[in-house]
């Protein structure tokens, strides 16, 4: 992997960065083309199939929203399947300005990052969507009969995956952050109830149904995550003074 100098002008910078974004953005349409090429019905039937479980009619509106639908599925598929070369092209950005340590250390983070955000959207698709969904139709009732066009009913699902991908990384973003001294598990600490307010907006914001569950639903591993993210903060502040002690900087 190429390492790009400190002193490297600005336009060397933003060049870089430019080829971040190249070729993040090849990387999820090309595999988006190949996810709607190779599994687009796939993927279609299986997203759908809760709801043929339960005996819910899908419906189309419009000619071409079953098509429109599965390119939608074949992007968000392809950025999962891309988010590998995302993570890698941001890491090499960011290598250069980092320290011999701090770079072995990276290449560790990396697949971990990949790890957490597989987790984060299985998580969703596993353990909230089906309960957040469930809860909507039983709100229903025996008197509305739940007439669903494929356009929403595939927003709605699609709209869990990426965020909570996305919000699995905050123990990570955690670990770098106290790392660098910018966070403490104190700071954390302290700011819990602020925390807890901006998790209830987050989670109001990034889940797509209207409903206090679906965002609970969101908002509770989130409140995990924070504390497990004072955890890591704290792990690594007795790291770094352990190694102060060791190098006689601190008593």
């Amino acid at each position: 992997m190429p390492v790009q100098n400190k002193n490297m002008p600005l336009r060397g910078h933003l060049g870089e960065l430019r080829k971040v974004f190249l070729v993040s953005g090849i990387a999820v349409l090309a595999l988006s083309a190949a996810t709607f090429a190779l599994f687009g019905d796939r993927l279609y039937e299986m997203l759908l199939a809760p709801l043929r479980q339960m005996e819910v009619p899908v419906i189309a509106t419009r000619v071409t929203e079953t098509f429109i639908t599965k390119i939608k599925i074949s992007l968000i598929g392809g950025f999962i399947l891309a988010f590998p070369v995302v993570a890698h092209q941001v890491f090499s950005f960011v290598l250069p300005a980092l320290t011999r340590r701090e770079r072995r250390l990276a290449y560790i983070l990396f697949p971990l990052s990949v790890l957490l955000f597989a987790g984060g959207a299985a998580f969703a698709g596993l353990a909230v969507y089906p309960l957040a969904l469930k809860f909507l139709l039983l709100m229903a009732g025996d008197t509305l009969t739940p007439m669903i066009t494929v356009r929403e009913y595939l927003s709605f699902v699609l709209a869990f995956f990426i965020p909570f991908g996305l919000v699995f990384q905050l123990p990570l973003a955690a670990y770098l952050l106290a790392g660098m001294g910018v966070i403490s598990a104190s700071f954390l600490a302290r700011r819990r109830k602020y925390a807890l307010l901006a998790i209830l907006v987050l989670a109001a914001v990034l889940t797509p149904g209207p409903d206090v569950v679906t965002q609970l639903l969101m908002a509770g591993p989130m409140l995990v995550l924070y504390e497990l993210s004072i955890l890591v903060a704290w792990l690594v502040q007795k790291a770094r003074q352990r190694r102060y002690r060791a190098a006689g900087l601190i008593s």
